[in-house]
């Protein structure tokens, strides 16, 4: 088992939890603020409102240029969403496991955030 995968749970200052629970399938944010997650619900309903939007557009053979502009919208749409929760991810969970975390559960969290910074640039 990795460093990674053995960062279980660290709480911030403000008493919430970043990390998962191994006894969970996969990884579950633990502790998420409700105002963030109800902002990213309704940017995602929005968004997923919109990518029907485009489906009729092509369905409909509407000008490629109209549905290319949509296609960028859509994309800000989801990158504002990938900013709210990288800022609450490098807010909570990164800021905690590099300040009270042990050599190995930063290295970890050093390598998640490289990871996710390039796979979010491109």
């Amino acid at each position: 088992m990795t460093a990674k995968e053995k960062m279980i749970k660290h709480s911030t200052d403000a008493g919430q939890l970043c990390a998962h629970d191994s006894d969970l399938n996969g990884r579950k944010a633990v502790g998420v603020d409700p105002g963030l997650k109800s902002s990213n619900l309704r940017r995602l309903r929005r968004i997923e409102g919109q990518i029907r939007g485009l489906q009729r557009m092509v369905e409909e053979d509407r000008y490629c240029a109209d549905i290319l502009m949509q296609v960028s919208s859509t994309q800000e749409a989801l990158r504002a969403v990938a900013r709210a929760l990288m800022r609450n991810h490098l807010t909570h969970c990164a800021a905690n496991a590099i300040r009270a975390g042990s050599e190995a559960e930063r290295e970890a969290m050093y390598d998640e955030l490289l990871g996710m910074i390039y796979k979010n640039a491109r």
